[in-house]
């Protein structure tokens, strides 16, 4: 007589109820059903700009970016000297240090420089005229104080016709200390410069 060998499976129990959710009202009543379609929210399509499909590859970027980066590429510091400082200046013109890399071009007419670099002692019979060539230069321009004599009088600061500091008569941007200086210290200085330049781009003259 054969065994009946096979085994029933058990049967799963039933899963639960998911819960219910009470009904939220529709945003828009019942009562109006063709305003649906014009309160639907509108889909977010990602544009392109027309410039971007007539010529790819253009790069849009703001004028004052484009202006701000030209001017510190093209600084022309007016070319004179005041004391032992500028001895240094000199040094920083030369082969050397190599300032034309940065677009830094001494130019000999304040009528045509950005940049005033005041490299020595400033005396009360100096100033009139340092405040003149300063007066010349067109806008926007920024003026270096070299040296410990140009930023508060240096070693002089105890006399009385040697000015405390040459901002006292003109706005100073970048002070380099030092007496002298050595031409590194200018040329961070003229580093500093063009970080200001770009960092107030926004500026309309000064």
């Amino acid at each position: 007589m054969a065994l009946d060998t096979t085994q029933t499976t058990p049967q799963a129990p039933p899963a639960p109820a998911a819960p219910t959710r009470p009904e939220v009202a529709p945003l828009i009543p019942s009562e109006h059903p063709h305003e649906l379609e014009r309160l639907a929210p509108v889909e977010l399509v990602p544009g392109k700009a027309l410039y971007r499909a007539v010529l790819p590859g253009v790069l849009q970027v703001p004028a004052d970016l484009v202006i701000a980066a030209a001017r510190k590429s093209s600084l022309w510091p007016m070319t004179f000297g005041l004391a032992c400082c500028a001895i240094e200046m000199i040094a920083t013109y030369m082969s050397h240090y190599d300032l034309d890399r940065f677009g830094i071009v001494p130019w000999p007419s304040p009528r045509q420089s950005d940049v005033m670099i005041v490299a020595g002692t400033v005396t009360k019979k100096m100033a009139p005229a340092v405040k003149l060539l300063y007066e010349q230069m067109p806008h926007p321009k920024w003026v270096i104080s070299m040296g410990a004599c140009a930023t508060n009088g240096g070693p002089y600061t105890r006399y009385d016709r040697v000015l405390q500091g040459v901002d006292k008569i003109i706005p100073v941007d970048v002070y380099v200390p030092g007496c002298p200086p050595r031409p590194e210290a200018l040329l961070d200085a003229f580093l500093a410069l063009q970080e200001k330049i770009m960092e107030e781009r926004s500026a309309t003259g000064r």
